[in-house]
């Protein structure tokens, strides 16, 4: 690092320029959430009164952050070094800007009640997705060579180019699952019978009833429902109510279903004056399971990147022939 020298000269538009400005908005963005984060404990410290730093505050700060930087990574991979030319970038990518907008037309057709956020969620996950695909393409010149030279061009990538795509597709995964489980989970509260069913989100949940069962330390209520959608078999959900005795303290124990696409809740609740009817909340939370999906998927791309051969070259050892004979090396005996 101390031969290190600088003096290299770059436009702000360029792939040194989005660096920069990738950093700034991630610091910035750590700042805010530390801020929210520790606020709530200061505050606590000096007894002036007692807060809670929740949702309205981070969506106020962190996401206004994130957009633009979602929107940059999308295009920053395509921008040469030292001098960029944006315009013609832009224009490599409009496949991608109408992909972005078929997604989010869909996205209001399907759930016109909104939020306005979500449209610009999804649109923003398919943004950063599609520039992913549009970089490899460009990198491989799709269709102006031959399928076989592509394919070839691909392979030949560095793994840095692979690792980057990658955690930028895990990126727009976990944008996906966020948005969508945050904007349109679907929630029951109520009162269920055995032998009732529940429709919820396409699904039948039909309530089976309640036993008893034995726990290692604990007794449980274990409640049943079976999940159907249409004729199929999806699940079987075994919600409890657990208490253990030591401690006199209850519990309450969800059962979880994955389906790849949404997840799956079931509580129940206590039981009402006659004994036959359960309190019981249901929960569809869809593209949950993208939430940790794009998380692995962003650490396999840093892991690849990890693997790229430049990472790997040491500096080039002095050869032993050009030290005299009878003189040690520098720094022998050092220890």
């Amino acid at each position: 690092a101390p031969s290190l020298e600088g003096g290299g000269l770059f436009r702000p538009v360029s792939r040194e320029g989005a660096l920069v400005l990738n950093n700034l908005l991630m610091t910035v963005s750590a700042a805010t959430v530390l801020l929210g984060t520790l606020y709530p404990l200061f505050v606590d410290l000096f007894g002036t009164a007692k807060v809670s730093v929740g949702p309205p505050y981070f969506n106020a700060t962190f996401i206004p952050l994130m957009v633009p930087m979602v929107v940059a990574m999308a295009v920053a991979p395509m921008l040469a070094w030292k001098r960029a030319d944006l315009a013609g970038v832009l224009g490599r990518m409009r496949l991608a800007f109408l992909a972005t907008l078929a997604v989010a037309a869909v996205s209001w057709y399907l759930h016109r009640e909104g939020p306005v956020l979500a449209y610009l969620g999804m649109a923003l996950g398919t943004w950063l997705l599609c520039g992913v695909l549009a970089n490899l393409a460009e990198r491989a010149k799709l269709l102006r060579i031959a399928p076989r030279a592509s394919l070839t061009r691909l392979a030949g990538l560095p793994r840095s180019v692979w690792g980057t795509s990658l955690a930028h597709a895990g990126v727009a995964i976990t944008i996906f699952g966020i948005t969508a489980s945050a904007a349109w989970q679907t929630e029951l509260i109520l009162k269920v019978r055995p032998g009732q069913a529940i429709d919820l989100a396409g699904y039948s949940f039909t309530f089976d009833g309640v036993r008893q069962a034995e726990g290692a330390n604990y007794t449980a209520e274990r409640g049943q429902f079976t999940v159907r959608r249409g004729e199929r078999l999806v699940a079987t959900l075994q919600p409890e109510r657990r208490f253990y005795p030591v401690a006199a303290m209850p519990t309450t124990e969800a059962a979880i279903h994955t389906t790849g696409l949404a997840d799956l809740y079931a509580v129940i609740g206590e039981a009402d004056q006659q004994g036959e009817a359960r309190l019981a909340r249901l929960y569809h939370n869809p593209l949950v399971p993208w939430i940790w999906l794009g998380s692995v998927v962003m650490v396999i791309g840093g892991a690849v990147s990890l693997t790229d051969r430049r990472l790997r070259i040491g500096a080039p050892a002095r050869s032993r022939a050009a030290i005299p004979p009878g003189t040690a090396p520098a720094g022998a005996g050092d220890d």
